[in-house]
C-alpha cells in the first residue's frame, strides 16, 4: 500500500468504475439445471410444468434451464444453442395462497406431533441408587394405556408387515403360452378332487298304467 490506507489506495485508483445493473448481477445467482426439450405443455423441470408467453410456437426447440435455489416459483430459460435469453417461465397450475397456508398449518400440526412423540419418548426417569446395580426404569403404565400405545404402533406398521409375494398366484392352463421367467413364480395347479366312493344309485321302474281295451268302450 506504499504507506496508504485501503481508503486512500481506493480513492487514488485511476480505473474507471462502472454500475452493474441488478438484473445483471442477478443473473450470478442462478444454478445450471441442463437442458431440457420445449413442448406444447411448457419445459418439464422438478417433475412440474412451467410456462410462459414467449413460448407460443416454440415447441420442439432445446432450451437450457437456470434458476434460483429456493425460489422455485419461476425459472430462467435460455437456448441451448445460442446461450440467448429467451425469457422467464412460471409454474404451471400453482396453488392459491390459501391452500398453501393449509398445507403450511397441516405440516406444523404434523411436526409438533412428531416432536411430542420424541419427546416422550425419550423421557426416561430411573431409580435412585446408593451402591451400583442395574439401573431400574420409573413410570407405570395401566393395561388400557398400554395397549392404546401399541394400537397406533401397529396401524402404522401394517404397511411393513404386507407381504404379497407369500402366496404365488396358481399356474395357468396348459394351452397357454406362458413365459418360463413367469412360470417359475407361479404354483404348480392341483388336480380336481376325485369324488368319494358312493354306493351306486337304485333304479325304480315306474309302472305304465293300463290301456282300456276296446271292447270296454
Amino acid at each position: 500500500m506504499r504507506g496508504k490506507t485501503p481508503l486512500q489506495g481506493w480513492q487514488a485508483d485511476p480505473t474507471p468504475l462502472r454500475d452493474v445493473p441488478a438484473a445483471g448481477l442477478w443473473t450470478f445467482t442462478l444454478e445450471d439445471a441442463g437442458t431440457r426439450t420445449l413442448t406444447t405443455r411448457g419445459i418439464r423441470f422438478k417433475r412440474r410444468d412451467y410456462v410462459g408467453p414467449w413460448m407460443t410456437g416454440q415447441a420442439g426447440i432445446q432450451v437450457r434451464v437456470r434458476f434460483m435455489p429456493h425460489h422455485d416459483h419461476r425459472i430462467e430459460v435460455y437456448h441451448a444453442a445460442t446461450g440467448r435469453y429467451l425469457g422467464p417461465a412460471d409454474l404451471a397450475d400453482q396453488a392459491t395462497d390459501e391452500q398453501i397456508s393449509a398445507v403450511r398449518r397441516a405440516r406444523a400440526a404434523r411436526a409438533r406431533r412428531l416432536k411430542k412423540d420424541l419427546e416422550a419418548s425419550q423421557r426416561e426417569r430411573y431409580a435412585a441408587v446408593n451402591q451400583p446395580e442395574a439401573p431400574q426404569r420409573l413410570g407405570a403404565l395401566t393395561t388400557a394405556q398400554a395397549e392404546a400405545e401399541l394400537a397406533q404402533t401397529a396401524d402404522s406398521d401394517l404397511a411393513q408387515l404386507a407381504l404379497p409375494d407369500l402366496i404365488p398366484p396358481a399356474a395357468p392352463p396348459a394351452d397357454w403360452r406362458t413365459p418360463p421367467s413367469l412360470a417359475t413364480r407361479t404354483t404348480p395347479s392341483r388336480p380336481a378332487p376325485s369324488p368319494p366312493n358312493l354306493p351306486p344309485p337304485r333304479r325304480t321302474c315306474r309302472r305304465r298304467p293300463a290301456r282300456p281295451n276296446r271292447t270296454d268302450r
